[in-house]
């Protein structure tokens, strides 16, 4: 194989610069500044600067509000993840099956991918309105005491069902082209080697899908961690008493809203170290048992 040189040696660096220009501006620098602002004690309008050490650290973990966001996002995380990834999952194989009006049902399912998280938490505003709303009077019909301004359960069955609705069009996407991309005659082997639908699909299809199932795993952790900003900011802005606030709206709400600078700028970079090292863990243990 001829191997491909640039006619000028310094070509291929300056096709880089662009790129390492982003990275620095958009993610070197903010998390320097935050990990030097999570050392310091800074009044909102920056007249003065105390350094602290890990004082805020300290105050994080003494805060007894925190471990409840903490422990929130871990729940909200996991189950967005987990429905909006099963749901699509369904979705994909049913809409692979289908032979006619195939493109309808795909463009049904698709749309709500061109919906912004906010917009998607002002519709499920709308829906769940008291009084008004038709789920809200479709949960109260069914004999639920359904109540999201009081009931933390409530509010948090609120924003899972948003977002994972907002999500599903999303995994659905790669679920169905991973699908479609697994070859004909392999199907067809499957069929004559496995007569039942449901062992078929979880002893050769399902683990031919591993690939786009890694890629979607990462994308919703990220997505539930980060995405769903939008979502609970316009449905419950945290409440009731910060039972559905997540650590990434936590750091708004302390840091913009209570302008505790340094106290916010410590809980991003502990965010940022729990978003690190969840990565790790998935790239060096699940990705472990892919095979590509």
């Amino acid at each position: 194989m001829k191997r491909q040189q640039f006619q000028h040696p310094f070509l291929p660096y300056f096709l880089v610069v662009p790129q390492v220009l982003i990275i620095s501006i958009f993610f070197v620098w903010p998390a320097a500044q935050a990990i030097y602002q999570s050392f310091v004690l800074e009044d909102a309008f920056g007249l003065g600067v105390q350094f602290v050490w890990f004082e805020n650290y300290e105050s994080i973990f003494n805060d007894r509000q925190y471990v409840v966001s903490a422990t929130f996002t871990a729940i909200f995380s996991t189950l967005v993840a987990f429905f909006s990834m099963a749901l699509a999952l369904f979705l994909a194989v049913k809409a692979d099956g289908i032979l006619k009006g195939a493109t309808s049902y795909k463009i049904l399912l698709i749309w709500v991918y061109a919906v912004a998280p906010a917009v998607a938490g002002i519709v499920g505003t709308f829906l769940f309105t008291r009084n008004l709303g038709p789920l809200y009077n479709l949960l109260i019909a069914s004999g639920w005491d359904f109540n999201p301004q009081v009931n933390v359960a409530d509010a948090a069955f609120t924003v899972i069902l948003v977002s994972v609705w907002k999500q599903v069009s999303v995994n659905f996407i790669y679920f169905l082209a991973g699908l479609q991309s697994i070859p004909t005659y392999v199907r067809e082997a499957a069929l004559i080697d496995c007569k039942s639908n449901v062992r078929r699909f979880w002893t050769i299809i399902f683990p031919l899908l591993a690939p786009t199932g890694f890629f979607v795993l990462v994308i919703n952790i990220t997505y539930a961690f980060f995405d769903t900003f939008g979502v609970i900011d316009t449905m419950t802005r945290g409440s009731p008493a910060g039972g559905t606030n997540t650590l990434v709206y936590k750091v708004y709400q302390d840091g913009f809203l209570g302008l505790d600078l340094g106290g916010s700028s410590a809980q991003s970079v502990i965010l940022m170290i729990l978003v690190l090292v969840l990565t790790m863990v998935q790239f060096r243990f699940i990705e472990r048992k892919i095979h590509y």
